[in-house]
């Protein structure tokens, strides 16, 4: 069925998020929590992912969320999602992150991350996506780094699916 759907591109699904941070969105100090910007990153991941799917996903893995810069309250953070693979059913979306002092303009690359999303249908059961089309040579590296990253995470599931296992001795 997969086959069946023509490419998109990953300009298609690509999305932009925007979000000005508040006192209740951070610490006593003034520094953004990192769990709002984790669910701000999963919310623009997903999106990406539903509106190149067009269906609904659910989030399968968070390969890494490196937090390079703090955010601070008052900020204007920028969420930019967009694909960089898709398998038979899954998505993986890369999203950086940039945060804006709106008064001064100055601006921070703050973190990218990795998601992996997975398309379903209304029973909740994997559905097939359409294929993703890369165009530029940036789209088809990224495509190429993230199907090994796909290869890692399988190994690593099936290791840890061994590793589960109770000895039979």
């Amino acid at each position: 069925m997969a086959d069946e759907m023509p490419a998109k591109g990953v300009a298609e699904s690509r999305v932009v998020l925007n979000a000005m941070l508040n006192p209740e969105h951070a610490n006593r100090l003034g520094n953004v929590h990192g769990g709002v910007i984790m669910k701000l990153v999963d919310e623009a991941g997903g999106l990406a992912a539903m509106r190149h799917s067009r269906s609904p996903v659910v989030t399968v893995a968070i390969d890494s969320m490196t937090f390079d810069e703090p955010i601070y309250v008052g900020s204007l953070v920028t969420l930019t999602a967009e694909l960089t693979y898709t398998g038979r059913t899954s998505l993986e979306v890369r999203v950086t992150v940039v945060a804006e002092d709106p008064l001064t303009g100055s601006r921070v690359h703050t973190n990218t991350a990795y998601l992996v999303y997975v398309a379903i249908d209304r029973q909740g059961r994997p559905h097939p996506v359409p294929r993703l089309s890369v165009e530029t040579p940036e789209e088809q590296l990224r495509f190429q780094e993230a199907a090994e990253r796909q290869r890692a995470r399988k190994e690593r599931h099936q290791r840890e699916q061994v590793d589960s296992q109770p000895n039979k001795g």
